[in-house]
């Protein structure tokens, strides 16, 4: 029942973007200047970005593996009512991991605003390639989505760098079926035997 409420807050919040912007294509440009790192030349913007990313990605780990509270997260979502078990609120618990995915997504949303053109309807190719690195990495493995993560984005630098832009979506594309061909249950993930 959350995935569904989560899903149609989605469609909810693009429509209600698209009703009040329209379907055009928006941007700003934030520190966008210049800076030479190691013989490259890249934009503060996305060093920031990545920084932000990084030191979030650090957090979160540590707040799902060595707290309390991550622990619980973690207990509701491998099976809701085992968890109920050991005394935890599991809609406390829910509401929690919404609410902290959601601050995620507006913070990451945020970032990737200052160098991205975006529209209303920007957050479904965000969706796509979360759902993909997710799958890809093992469902439940933060390790396993780390990699897949990583493996996807250098893909698409490298694609976009060397072959042509337009193609990195069908690299992506490439690479998961790839991986779901040789281990279905993805990268780090268990098979259910």
């Amino acid at each position: 029942m959350g995935h569904l409420s989560a899903n149609w807050l989605s469609i909810l919040i693009a429509a209600v973007a698209a009703w009040l912007f329209g379907g055009a294509y928006y941007s700003y440009s934030y520190l966008a200047v210049p800076v030479h790192v190691l013989g490259a030349t890249l934009a503060a913007n996305r060093l920031l970005a990545l920084a932000f990313a990084a030191v979030l990605g650090v957090l979160l780990w540590l707040g799902l593996t060595r707290t309390r509270a991550g622990t619980a997260v973690r207990a509701v979502a491998v099976d809701p009512v085992s968890a109920q078990l050991v005394a935890i609120d599991v809609r406390a618990t829910a509401a929690l991991a919404f609410a902290l995915g959601g601050a995620l997504v507006a913070g990451g949303g945020v970032l990737v605003s200052m160098f991205l053109t975006f529209n209303a309807n920007i957050g479904v190719v965000f969706t796509m390639k979360a759902l993909i690195v997710v799958i890809m990495g093992g469902v439940g493995n933060m390790l396993g989505c780390m990699v897949a993560g990583l493996i996807l984005g250098l893909t698409e630098t490298a694609v976009a760098t060397w072959v042509d832009p337009g193609l990195t979506l069908a690299a992506t594309y490439a690479i998961f079926l790839t991986v779901l061909l040789i281990r279905p249950e993805g990268l780090f993930g268990r098979s259910a035997q």
